[in-house]
């Protein structure tokens, strides 16, 4: 059986492509241009709406772009909910890729309009309307997905399944770090509009943390299948002079008793997605390396090393061939980790309209809880800092 075969056999059969709309994401939107690639890649989507920027001209210029129908290209995301809601033909979901401070308004109005969602992270800027989320999403009933989409790379599932299993023992320490260079090559504008990122209006209390910090934190606890539940944070500004973090250098702690440490900087220079998980335990270590993602190597004491290949004949354990599209060798990549998490969120949205139950542990997206336990860290990480590194609960249940 080939991976691909073992992938289209692993989740339920579909009876139609799903109907996405996507709001933000248009002209210049990097974030959407990811989203959109996994949402096709994936095979379960079509993306038949879009309100694509706040910007009406631009909207409509990049609904034309995304060979949208012209009736269903919109100014606004509100108008969008409400019309999308009322056809018959309707989206089943929206991808919300906009920046983080309008996530809440924008997915309370698809939410009350009956349409699933899919949301960036992090899903808001206050822990208070992440919850009114977690509360909405539980009211009506419907599929609410966050996008962390490094955790749907094959040989993360790989690790977390290996851990899962007690390939390494017990955990004892995880450490993630996210590496990049691109804040010092930004400038801060003499008079100007601050770059949304640091704009605390725009992207809250912290903005490394909120963009990168969000991804090292959900990582460290998928993969070790332990809640974060403390931690203590250090906060710096180590490029041009801003008005927020662009480093931290996070203390954790684990449900389990195990520390670890969480490091992220965006003024790292010759860094540009260097995303880095190792989990050690009682009896060996993990490593994985987003910039080389098809590779994970496994330690056992006493023992060889172990490098194992995304792909190749039986060294993937059951449950994660589904995530390995390719035959090893040909590179799969961040575009194919968006297709599975693409997947998953479908799959979960088709079940509901069904009506039908799933097997237990057939999907593992992130859930609008894990998005506000996101929110949460975000806040415990700056309450620390502003306290003195003091050790602070971070965990939300």
């Amino acid at each position: 059986m080939t991976a691909r075969q073992s992938r289209m056999e692993a989740y339920p059969r579909a009876d139609r492509r799903l109907r996405l709309g996507f709001v933000g994401g248009g002209r210049g939107g990097q974030v959407g241009a990811w989203h959109a690639a996994g949402a096709r890649l994936s095979n379960r989507w079509d993306i038949v709406a879009g309100a694509l920027s706040a910007d009406p001209a631009t909207a409509r210029a990049s609904g034309r772009d995304w060979f949208l129908a012209d009736d269903r290209i919109y100014d606004d995301y509100r108008t969008m909910a409400q019309h999308e809601a009322a056809r018959p033909d309707g989206i089943d979901a929206v991808s919300i890729c906009t920046p983080n401070h309008t996530h809440y308004d924008i997915a309370r109005a698809f939410l009350e309009a009956g349409v699933n969602v899919i949301c960036d992270k992090p899903l808001t800027t206050s822990l208070d309307e992440a919850k009114a989320l977690m509360t909405l999403e539980r009211d009506t009933g419907l599929v609410f997905g966050v996008t962390y989409a490094f955790a749907f790379h094959a040989m993360v599932r790989q690790a977390r399944h290996m851990i899962l299993a007690g390939r390494i023992g017990r955990v004892r320490q995880v450490h993630v770090e996210y590496f990049q260079e691109w804040s010092c090559l930004e400038e801060k504008p003499a008079g100007g509009e601050l770059p949304w990122r640091q704009d605390p209006a725009r992207v809250g209390r912290a903005s490394a943390i909120s963009d990168i910090g969000t991804h090292a934190f959900h990582l460290a606890s998928y993969v070790t299948a332990e809640p974060i539940v403390e931690l203590r944070a250090d906060l710096h500004v180590c490029g041009p002079a801003r008005g927020l973090e662009d480093t931290a250098f996070i203390n954790i702690r684990l449900a389990g008793g195990a520390p670890g440490t969480l490091l992220v900087t965006q003024v790292a220079p010759g860094n540009y997605c260097a995303l880095r998980l190792r989990v050690y335990g009682e009896r060996g270590g993990i490593e994985w390396d987003q910039e080389k993602p098809e590779y994970l190597r496994v330690s056992s004491l006493g023992q060889p090393d172990e490098v194992i290949v995304r792909g190749k004949e039986g060294a993937m354990l059951p449950g994660v061939g589904k995530m390995s599209t390719l035959p090893s060798g040909h590179g799969e990549a961040l575009s194919n980790a968006w297709a599975n998490l693409y997947t998953e969120f479908a799959v979960a949205i088709e079940a509901r309209a069904a009506k039908r139950s799933l097997p237990a542990g057939m999907l593992e997206f992130p859930t609008v809880q894990d998005g506000a336990r996101g929110v949460n860290f975000i806040q415990a990480a700056v309450e620390s800092h502003e306290k003195g590194g003091v050790w602070t609960p971070c965990w939300l249940t």
